[in-house]
């Protein structure tokens, strides 16, 4: 996907319990941990229940003190309490508080820090000699994050981010607006005072048969991230040089495109990109009144149908793609039905 490995720690570095490596493109970073010995409990237990998957979801943040006490005082479990690592480069505050299912929140305040990524880690400078001949992946940072939640456990995970960590509702949609003859869904965007944070709160509901909700949740072991949504500001050689790089993407038939360009046509829309390279490139366009968005989902990123991820561009556009989900959905049910869990 075009990352670099820009730090790691493990036995090199002296921490002994894991490995960790973390890579960047532009202001996205991803941590992939991974235990060392058959004896550790903590994330070796996690990997059994849920496989490959989004742990913690960690935010930056300014004053960490204030957040969790707030947060404690209206009940927030607390993983482990505020704790501080320093190296030479400066120190590093942090505090772990849990969230839906077995997913976590780490708060990191880094004002000053100076080093690679954290205390701990160390630089990583060797160069990936085939990655550097490809094409850059063009993503820019993280647009949203979805949860996935069981039927009828939405609200009130939405309700935890009101009381917990006081963010307010961006966005909504319930199965009246996103389904299709099998399946449905409903889904509440929750977002920070600021609305940079976005992470959206789906559940399936009833249905002819299972939705990809339930089967996440089936196959996940409960409540977790669906997908992370990447943003870039040039969706069209973006997904080039990812397939060039062997990404796979989710696919739409052709009839999606010519019922869009009806609708565009009848609502007299224009949107600047070529929509004969969309339809090739199978990229979705979903618009309003203010603006337009371009997204496309890959295939699941390992063998459990759980954990994907998504590329997304906005044109004025705020909102996610309640246009596209029928298209999505059929596209997804398409596989359900391939892996016989429709």
């Amino acid at each position: 996907m075009g990352f670099e490995e820009i730090a790691y720690k493990g036995l090199e570095t002296g921490f002994r319990t894991y490995a960790a490596h973390v890579v960047q493109q532009n202001k996205i970073r991803f941590v992939f941990a991974s235990p060392y010995e058959p004896s550790e409990k903590e994330m070796s237990s996690h990997i059994a229940t849920h496989g490959d998957g989004v742990k913690d979801v960690a935010f930056a943040v300014e004053d960490i003190e204030s957040i969790l006490q707030k947060a404690k005082e209206r009940g927030a479990v607390v993983m482990k309490e505020i704790w501080e690592e320093s190296d030479e480069h400066g120190k590093v505050r942090m505090a772990t508080i849990k969230t839906f299912g077995d997913t976590v929140h780490t708060f990191v305040e880094r004002s000053g820090y100076k080093g690679v990524f954290l205390p701990g880690y160390r630089s990583v400078t060797t160069m990936d000699v085939l990655s550097s001949k490809l094409p850059p992946g063009m993503l820019d940072f993280i647009d949203h994050i979805v949860g996935n939640q069981p039927d009828l456990c939405m609200e009130s995970v939405a309700e935890w981010y009101e009381k917990m960590l006081q963010f307010h509702r961006f966005w909504s949609v319930d199965d009246k607006q996103l389904h299709t003859e099998y399946s449905a869904l409903r889904s509440i965007v929750m977002t920070n005072w600021d609305e940079t944070v976005k992470i959206p709160i789906n559940e399936p509901a009833p249905g002819k048969k299972k939705s990809q909700i339930a089967e996440y949740v089936d196959y996940y072991g409960g409540s977790g991230v669906q997908h992370i949504a990447l943003n870039t500001k040039d969706i069209i050689n973006s997904i080039e040089n990812l397939k060039s790089r062997g990404m796979e993407f989710m696919t739409v038939p052709d009839s999606y495109y010519d019922m869009l360009r009806e609708r565009l046509a009848a609502d007299n829309f224009h949107i600047e990109e070529d929509l004969d390279i969309l339809q090739k490139l199978k990229i979705l366009i979903d618009y309003d009144e203010n603006g337009y968005l371009l997204q496309i989902f890959t295939k699941n990123m390992q063998n459990r149908p759980t954990l994907f991820l998504e590329v997304i561009q906005r044109h004025n556009h705020s909102g996610f793609g309640a246009g596209n989900f029928k298209a999505l959905f059929q596209a997804i049910e398409l596989e359900q039905m391939e892996r016989g869990n429709l």
